[in-house]
């Protein structure tokens, strides 16, 4: 069996419903968060996490893809309490733009500048019919005054015209400074776009740039792009194989590197992931407790210990699907490799 680090979860749950205003801000509900759970008791679905202050956020796809984004807060990465979800109604350019969509999914967030941008995707399970959007707040925080999601509107679109899926959206911060948006799955595989920076949507003369795809023996199943830098590269993580089947999940994460955000992006043994290369580093066997881990978030503390967020399938609670936390270290090559969660010690 491959390294499956001992880790938190976290999950997801049906979120109370908001509205948005006509100024395009999100009208908050309020919610009763209860008691902090103890993360054996919750569970997520394409998680990423990030932080403010000394509060760690999680967001997350609720579970089966129908419904709003689920968010969640903690102090200490093992008891977690629910917020209200930053998005719960979909837009109508969303329901415009996929009208049988029944939820939203794979939330990416960062800070940039002053705001927090998150991007989700909007789409039906196995089509091309999807859509990127953008939403932005001052704060994480519900009880700060700056808090509010705003609606940005939507980034970037796909229909069964395209030979990419616009879904499973990743902000990367280039080492010039320049952003851009991976995502795709299946089909043509990943992408990468260029983005404005002043609005966090494609600049006007851009295009996207295929950085790793599958051929139809794997069935060209790859999906969920990760890029985060480290030393002179970035490092192009991606979810090979299936999800969302429950203890049957096939997904594992797989790694290239490339000097240049655009790639190519090679794995170890210097295979291009777009000839289907990629670098196992996180996979299950059938005997595990938690299979298919996959659909990774990227977070890097304030100390400097980068962690590793993504959902696996806990076979002793029928195949729910359950966040894990792993540290990030590199071995003497340059490569990423996976640590128990309990050899972090958060220090501020």
């Amino acid at each position: 069996m491959s390294l499956v680090p001992k880790a938190l979860l976290v999950a997801s749950l049906a979120c109370a419903s908001v509205a948005a205003s006509a100024s395009g801000e999100i009208v908050q509900p309020t919610v009763n968060t209860g008691s902090a759970l103890p993360h054996e008791y919750v569970s997520v679905h394409d998680p990423v996490m990030i932080r403010e202050g000394n509060t760690y956020y999680v967001y997350s796809t609720t579970r089966g893809g129908h419904g709003p984004l689920v968010a969640w807060k903690s102090n200490d990465l093992a008891h977690w309490q629910r917020l209200p979800s930053p998005l719960a109604n979909l837009p109508d350019w969303a329901r415009e733009a996929v009208p049988d969509a029944r939820g939203m999914w794979a939330p990416d967030i960062t800070r940039v500048g002053g705001r927090y941008r998150l991007y989700y995707a909007v789409s039906r399970f196995g089509t091309r019919n999807s859509v990127i959007g953008l939403a932005s707040s001052a704060s994480l925080d519900p009880k700060s005054p700056h808090y509010g999601w705003r609606d940005d509107g939507p980034v970037l679109s796909s229909s069964d015209h395209d030979n990419f899926n616009a879904i499973d959206p990743n902000l990367v911060v280039d080492s010039n400074g320049r952003q851009w948006l991976a995502f795709g799955s299946f089909w043509s595989g990943l992408k990468i776009i260029e983005l404005d920076p002043a609005t966090g949507k494609p600049r006007s003369d851009a295009s996207p740039i295929s950085i790793a795809g599958r051929d139809a023996a794997h069935g060209h199943a790859i999906e969920a792009a990760l890029v985060i830098a480290h030393g002179k590269y970035h490092y192009l993580i991606a979810s090979f194989d299936n999800c969302c089947r429950g203890v049957k999940s096939t997904y594992k994460l797989a790694v290239g590197r490339s000097e240049a955000v655009t790639g190519p992006y090679v794995d170890e043994q210097g295979v291009p992931m777009l000839d289907g290369g990629g670098t196992i580093i996180l996979q299950a066997d059938k005997d595990s407790r938690f299979r298919g881990p996959g659909h990774a978030g990227y977070f890097k503390d304030r100390d400097g210990a980068e962690l590793l967020v993504y959902h696996a399938y806990d076979a002793d609670r029928r195949g729910q699907s359950t966040l894990r936390i792993a540290k990030i270290v590199w071995d003497a090559q340059g490569w990423p490799v996976l640590e128990d969660l309990h050899s972090y010690k958060r220090r501020d």
